[in-house]
Parts: structure tokens; sequence; C-alpha cells
């Protein structure tokens, strides 16, 4: 519903005498067709100071049909002429009191002189009457202050169900946070600065972990953590095999030579005939051990004597008298049945899945996942798979972060990019939050003009920001928040927008925050080498620093570290190759040959 009818009476006896003295006038008629492009002005007038002059106005605008909106200009302050507010409240049917509150409210944002004006908001017939004041800035500051409610409004004035239901969606999408008009940026965060160690300890505290499992196949489960404990359900091996290749005696025909009564592999079904004084069995490793037989010879400690006609073995020498249990694995002797094999809260390896297939356990309950969304902000990006315009980039931090997470086995979707307007960054964090409960947000996080992320979360989803800086380099701006979503918790990371940033406070806050989630009582934290310094590394700024390092092996199988380059937070090829981090004190030098410890999230080749 764009059609709305305008108009505009300026109340002032100078501009009356002088109409090119009206500047209100036409500049506010110049912001309604801005931001009604369909809307008309049908009334224009200029009239003196005159309550007689006001009112008869008044009543030629609210006619039927004339205009859905009369603006007056003037006539609004402490002069005895200026009686438009008198003269509006003589005219009108029904006061708008909320509208003159947000006039006065919002005007006394800007000004305090703004508590020296008297605006009077109404209705007469079918046409809404609003007092601005005289001054051209002032009329269409007031104007920007109610646009967003008049065609709302305009609706409910005149019956339009469909328009009002569709303005009733509109204001439910739209972000409560609004952008200022001409404002000045902040100079001072709100949030206070935590250390790492302190950021890391709040996180523990407002992370509760999941309780909820889920079954799986074992073919899938590497890298999650078992829901419970895992059982023998019989025992391993559940028949006494052959530790050797040889062949099954009994202990007490001792040495000596012996006729060959049959052969078993592995995998042949066990020879229930009992074994006789005199005979053997040839055997392979694996096989299991048939009745009768309490040893097994190996093949080194005999001799052949005869073949039979179909070149098998037949008679063989016992060199060396064996011994009860030589060789041979009892039932039960690697995992007896009903053992505790794998421990609750431990993270699947694929040792571990070789152990559930030897068991015959197909699939294993773990610790459900959270689903993880990623959302990228900026109106600067665009995906790395279409073309680059000018002045656009392509958004790598998705791309990697999604790659880093599944490196360690956590999938992510890709929850699209936003625009830097407040009603784009809730749109798509709402329909995130939809469908995920572990939220990844990059940009929007920092002091800029646009950098409201932490507004919209807070005003829109009453979100919990438990902290919005930390003391470290990169990585300072980075926001932690929880949040309740249609009755379910939520958790935020909003990162900041530099790739590096990206990249390390994933390292250093997203990935422990998930290993928590899963209650993985093997992660204590990223593991800590000491590696040598291959050169010089200084730092001027006050904020430790997380400097990317490779580290390697020399000649001497010594640990040794380099840096990956100019570390500034914009560079992520600083972060190509890298394994570790090293921590860099404020303002501190560590020199060439000195030995200091390394957070190692990466192999060592």
């Amino acid at each position: 519903m764009g059609d709305v009818k305008f108009g505009i009476l300026t109340v002032s006896t100078s501009c009356h005498e002088n109409p090119a003295k009206d500047l209100a006038g036409p500049k506010l008629a110049t912001a309604t067709a801005e931001a009604f492009p369909s809307s008309r002005i049908t009334f224009k007038m200029i009239v003196t100071d005159s309550f007689p002059e006001i009112v008869n106005a008044l009543k030629l605008a609210t006619q039927p049909n004339v205009c859905d909106v009369l603006f007056t200009v003037g006539g609004t302050g402490f002069a005895p002429s200026d009686v438009t507010p008198e003269a509006t409240r003589a005219v009108i049917e029904k006061e708008a009191t909320g509208l003159s509150c947000a006039l006065i409210a919002k005007s006394l944002a800007i000004t305090d002189m703004a508590m020296l004006s008297r605006p009077a908001c109404g209705i007469k017939n079918r046409t809404i009457i609003v007092n601005f004041p005289g001054s051209a800035k002032a009329a269409v500051e007031c104007f920007g202050f109610i646009k967003t409610s008049i065609l709302h409004a305009v609706a409910l004035l005149n019956e339009q169900t469909d328009n009002v239901k569709w303005e009733h969606q509109r204001i439910q999408q739209e972000s409560k946070v609004k952008l200022g008009s001409g404002g000045f940026l902040k100079r001072k965060s709100p949030f206070p600065m935590l250390e790492v160690d302190t950021a890391l300890d709040l996180i523990r505290h407002q992370v509760a972990p999941i309780e909820e499992s889920e079954e799986i196949a074992i073919e899938n489960a590497a890298t999650r953590i078992l829901a419970e404990d895992i059982k023998a359900p019989h025992p391993i091996p559940s028949f006494p095999a052959s530790i050797k290749d040889g062949y099954a005696v009994r202990q007490s025909d001792g040495m000596g030579r012996r006729r060959i009564r049959a052969a078993v592999a592995a995998g042949d079904v066990p020879d229930s005939e009992e074994l006789q004084p005199g005979e053997i069995i040839r055997i392979s490793t694996g096989a299991p051990v048939p009745a009768g037989a309490d040893a097994v010879v190996q093949v080194e400690d005999t001799q052949l004597l005869e073949t039979s006609e179909t070149g098998d073995e037949d008679l063989v020498e016992i060199l060396v008298a064996p011994k009860i249990g030589q060789d041979i694995r009892p039932i039960g002797s690697d995992i007896q049945a009903q053992s505790v094999v794998l421990k609750q809260h431990a993270s699947i390896t694929p040792a571990y899945i070789g152990v559930l297939a030897m068991l015959g356990i197909s699939r294993v309950k773990v610790i459900k996942r959270p689903a993880i969304g990623i959302i990228s902000t900026g109106n600067e990006l665009v995906s790395f798979k279409g073309p680059l315009k000018p002045g656009l980039i392509y958004d790598s931090n998705k791309v990697m972060l999604l790659t880093l997470l599944k490196s360690f086995g956590y999938i992510a979707d890709d929850c699209g990019i936003a625009k830097d307007t407040p009603n784009s960054s809730k749109s798509i964090l709402e329909n995130a939050l939809k469908a995920h409960n572990f939220i990844i947000s990059t940009g929007g996080v920092s002091m800029g003009e646009f950098d409201f992320l932490k507004q919209v979360l807070v005003e829109d989803f009453g979100a919990q920001v438990h902290f919005g800086r930390v003391n470290m380099k990169p990585g300072k701006p980075t926001v932690f928040a929880t949040l309740n979503f249609e009755g379910k918790s939520k958790i935020v990371f909003a990162l900041p927008g530099n790739p590096v940033s990206c990249f390390v406070t994933t390292l250093l806050f997203v990935l422990p925050t998930l290993k928590y989630l899963e209650n993985d009582q093997q992660f204590i934290g990223w593991p800590t080498v000491d590696a040598i310094l291959e050169e010089g590394i200084r730092s001027s700024d006050a904020r430790p620093e997380y400097v990317r390092v490779i580290v390697s092996r020399n000649e001497q199988n010594t640990l040794i570290c380099k840096s990956t380059g100019k570390q500034i937070s914009s560079r992520l090829t600083s972060t190509v190759d890298a394994n570790g981090l090293l921590l860099l004190p404020g303002r501190a030098a560590f020199e060439a040959g000195e030995s200091h410890p390394v957070y190692l999230f990466g192999s060592i080749f």
C-alpha cells in the first residue's frame, strides 16, 4: 500500500507573505516522495499564524478524499502566535497521543530544545493530522521518526484488512535495531576486555554438556564421543586359538615321532574329535585348537620325516618338549565376556572402530552433536563460486570454517550472507536459529558504523552477551552469546570478519566449546610442545599475540618453529602450512634459538 495522499500545511505569517521563504514545506514534500514513491501530494497551503485560518485550512484538508495524512509545519512553540496545536485540537475527533509522544521523545534524543515543542496529533474524518516544527531540518527529522508507522496507520483508519495483516508481518520481520542517520561512531565498547583464559572459563560455565544420544553405524563414528560404556558381548577369542603355525599336540606325549591326523586352518570349524595319544594336527596361526590338544609346537621346533602320496605332510618329529598352554590363546584371553572394553565419553578413533567390529558391534550410541550453522556478514561479500564485481570480495571465511570444522569431524551448514542492515541480519539469524542450535557468524562485531550484530542479538533475540572483547591479537572483538529461541537454548559465536582472526578464534574458542558440549573428557585443551625459534619474533602491540607458526623437526630430531610471515589479521595466507600458535606476550621479543611452548593444532611432519 504505497498510494497514499499527503497534504502539507505551512503555518507562518512571513511565508504567507513571501512563499519563497517556505523552506520546510518543499523539503518535507521531497522527503515524503522519497519515502513513498507511489504517493501523491494532494494538498498544499500556506496560512498565517491565525487560529481561525489554521482551523479553516485543517477543515478543508480533512474533507473526504482530499488527503490521508496532513502534515502541519510551524506554530508549535512557545511564542504567543504559536497556536497550531490548539487549532488542531479544535478540529480533530480523536487524539493520536502515541505520535505526539514519539515526536517529543525522539527529538529530545537530538536536542534538549525539543522540550519547548508542543505537537498535537489526531484524526479528523479519515485523515491523520501531525504537527511538525517550523524548521526545515526539524520537520524532516520528525517525519523520519514516524514514517515507518504511516502506512499501517492509514490502513487501520481505512479498515484495509489485508494491508493491516501485511504490515503486521512486515513489522514482525523488521529488526528493532535502527541505523542512525549522520550519527557518530562509538568510541568505546561497553564490553570489558577479558583475558583468553577468563573467556574460556566463562564459556565452560555457560555450556551444559549434551545428554541426548543417537545411534550411528560404526563406519561413521570416527571422532564421535561414546554415549555409553561398550561391553564385550562374547569373549575374544571365543575359542582356544593357535598363536603360531605348527602342530597341535598333547603335552603328555612329549618329544618324538608323531603321525599327522589332519590339518586345521584359520576359519575352519573346530575339530570336535578328541586328539588321541600319539596324534597331532597341523595348525595355522589363528586356527581353533582341536579338542584334547593342550599345546602348540611351532613348525621351527619340528622335522618333517615323511609325506603322503599326495605330497602332504604325514610324519614329523617333535624336537622340543611342549608345555601346557604353549602358544595357545585361551578363550577370553584378550577380552572377557561382559567386560568394559571402551568407556563412555571416549573419543572414537579408528582403533576403537576396529575393536567394535571385532566384537561384532555394527552400530554404536554417541553423544548427539549440535547442529552448526555458519553466517557471513557484509555488503562486500559474494560466493567464491560466482563472478567478482568491482568493490566486492569473495567470502573466504565461510568455506574455510566449513572445512576447518570438518577436519575435526564436525559438519556445519552454510546459512547465507547477511547484508549490512539490521533487517537482513535479523532475517538470516532467524532462519539459521530455526534449524541450528550452534551459530557461528563472521563480521559485524567491531566498532564500525555497520557493526551492529551484537545489538541485533540482544534487541531482536533477547540474547545475553557474555563477552564482547578479548585481550588477544588477532580476535579482539570476539563475541560469545546465548539465547532462547522457540523454547530452545542456542549458542552464538560472533567472530571478527578478518580471516585470520576468524581462523584463530575458531581454534581457541569454537572448537573447545564443541568439545565441552560433547563432554569429550579426553580434550583438556590444545597440546603444547616446546620448539626452538629459527628466527626472532617481536611485538609492539600491548595485546598478547597468537603468532601462526610452522613446527617441524631438524636433522637432530629437535622441534623447531618459524613464523608463517607477516601476521596482519587480513592476511589469510599466514595460516597456510601453520600447525601451531606461538603465544607472544604484549610488547615482547623472542630471540632466535630460544625455546618456547607452542599450541599444536596440526600434525608435525
